[in-house]
């Protein structure tokens, strides 16, 4: 499970504001394998996280390259799981390390292959000197793959956009965020999209994510309603900033646990111009 938030503005107004703005939870087992962010050692221009999961080595969750692409993905809230099914994390890297399709054909070519997958929804991007386009595609929604619109957006482990109140709750913490945007500082933009990541709030009932979830527990559900998931064994590992401006400077910043333990965590920032 994850969450993720993003402000995308091809043209923004003002020389200070972003291009993009994301903020991006992920959610997993606390013992399951991986690597922080960082610079392939294969390919230096792809930074991402990286999964070490037996049989899932090289799979992400998100990252961008210094060509423009990015990547994220959630997964899609539901009770039977195909152990046989493809690991949708090569999903991202796949899309980051090809040089041949752009965002929109790749989720079409993906579209064609969503069946060999659980559920998931899957997020390509370019950004270019040109022109900026942001792309989504749900295995279990529309069989087509959509451009996006400029403006704000919310994905959880539903459908884009889809109402659930801890969806609905955290769009609007980053929404009160970005509208401040202008007179905070790189550094402090950063500082509150990560609180915005951290707020451990409920958000339940919910009847929307309770009828997707059918067949979870009671109190795995009622975890599952906060931006900030907390379980005993399960829950919010990594936060993710990606900014970028009007001159395609990327700021990349992710903090992210150590240890299994939910007290110890490590930040680390890049920087680089696409």
């Amino acid at each position: 499970m994850c969450i993720i938030f993003f402000k995308f503005d091809p043209r923004p107004a003002s020389k200070n504001a972003y291009r993009l703005i994301l903020a991006a939870n992920r959610d997993e087992f606390y013992n399951r394998p991986s690597k922080a962010a960082d610079f392939w050692a294969s390919n230096s221009e792809i930074l991402s996280g990286l999964d070490l999961e037996c049989g899932k080595e090289g799979g992400s969750w998100l990252g961008i390259t210094k060509r423009g692409k990015l990547a994220a993905i959630t997964n899609y809230l539901e009770n039977k799981i195909n152990p046989e099914a493809h690991g949708r994390g090569f999903l991202v890297s796949n899309y980051l390390s090809d040089r041949d399709l752009d965002s929109y054909s790749y989720l079409k070519k993906v579209s064609a292959e969503g069946h060999l997958y659980n559920g998931f929804n899957l997020l390509t991007a370019e950004f270019k000197a040109k022109e900026d386009i942001v792309c989504y595609y749900g295995n279990r929604g529309s069989p087509q793959p959509m451009y996006l619109n400029p403006g704000i957006y919310g994905l959880s482990n539903s459908l884009l956009e889809s109402p659930w109140r801890k969806l609905q709750h955290g769009k609007r913490l980053f929404t009160s965020v970005v509208d401040r945007q202008p007179q905070l500082s790189c550094d402090g933009l950063v500082q509150e999209l990560l609180h915005v990541l951290n707020n451990q709030e409920l958000n339940n009932p919910d009847p929307a994510q309770e009828s997707q979830g059918d067949g979870y527990t009671k109190s795995m559900l009622q975890a599952l309603s906060a931006v900030c998931v907390r379980s005993p064994h399960y829950g919010t590992r990594t936060n993710t900033i990606i900014l970028i401006d009007t001159a395609g400077n990327v700021t990349f910043t992710e903090r992210t646990m150590l240890n299994c333990d939910t007290s110890q965590w490590s930040t680390s920032s890049f920087q680089f111009k696409l």
